[in-house]
């Protein structure tokens, strides 16, 4: 595990220091992207519990927005009260649709994919001119990530071989016309929302992040880390999120 730099704490004081405080909400729900499962918010997880959080991991089954998006509602549906969604990469397009149910009220976004209303993450990806490259699906429709190697270098470049081996024995692949199925209605338009830039990332270019997380008016951060921000760079993460429960975004959404 790697300590949270100095700048990062910075970052965050000021951001919090800059908007009034409100009361804390206490339920957060974490929806792991593809190439991954549940497992990989184990630190983060672990941290947020420490300070009296309500957690859970959503293990989508990565078969179909539709499905993640069940998965995901399935969570919502049994907290009690306020909740605030957080979404991973691919996951991104998963909050973007169920953070329009009435119990989510904030939505963070990790180096995260956010389609707009009507847009699928292919048709995102086109407009923005970041297509997924070497994104080929085996004979029954899934994309694999399972040689470490790859891995690494895609995902998680400042993780060690022997937890990148750990995470492509216990990932999930995602079916790649997940990726071609349109988000109904963009939850980020009117919910208040944050943004992770993870300025090392191979897999989604910080630039096609910043444009992301412009377009939403997100209240931002910015950390020195891959793709995989939650296990290389656990403090940063958590500490993000709970600045989010504790905490009005930067402006009122219009």
């Amino acid at each position: 595990m790697k300590p949270t730099r100095l700048p990062v704490l910075l970052s965050l004081l000021c951001m919090a220091a800059s908007q009034p405080v409100q009361a804390r909400i206490n339920n957060i729900i974490l929806v792991h992207g593809a190439f991954t499962d549940g497992s990989a918010w184990q630190e983060v997880i672990d941290r947020l519990q420490t300070r009296g959080y309500h957690v859970t991991a959503v293990q989508n089954p990565l078969t179909s927005l539709k499905d993640d998006v069940a998965a995901t509602e399935r969570v919502i549906d049994r907290q009690q009260g306020e909740v605030v969604l957080v979404g991973h990469s691919w996951a991104g397009a998963v909050i973007a649709q169920t953070g329009n149910n009435p119990k989510v009220k904030k939505l963070v976004f990790l180096s995260a994919l956010a389609p707009d209303s009507g847009e699928s993450v292919t048709s995102l990806l086109t407009r923005l001119n970041a297509p997924m490259a070497d994104m080929r699906p085996d004979n029954k429709g899934l994309i694999w990530l399972d040689d470490p190697d790859a891995y690494q270098r895609t995902m998680a470049n400042d993780l060690s071989f022997n937890r990148v081996k750990l995470l492509t024995a216990t990932q999930q692949p995602i079916a790649a016309n997940a990726f071609s199925e349109k988000v109904e209605h963009a939850a980020w338009r009117e919910k208040p929302s944050w943004y992770l830039i993870t300025e090392d990332d191979r897999a989604l270019s910080p630039g096609v992040q910043q444009q992301l997380a412009g377009a939403m008016n997100a209240t931002v951060l910015r950390i020195k880390s891959s793709h995989m921000s939650m296990i290389s760079h656990p403090d940063a993460v958590s500490q993000f999120i709970e600045q989010a429960t504790q905490t009005d975004a930067k402006e009122t959404k219009k």
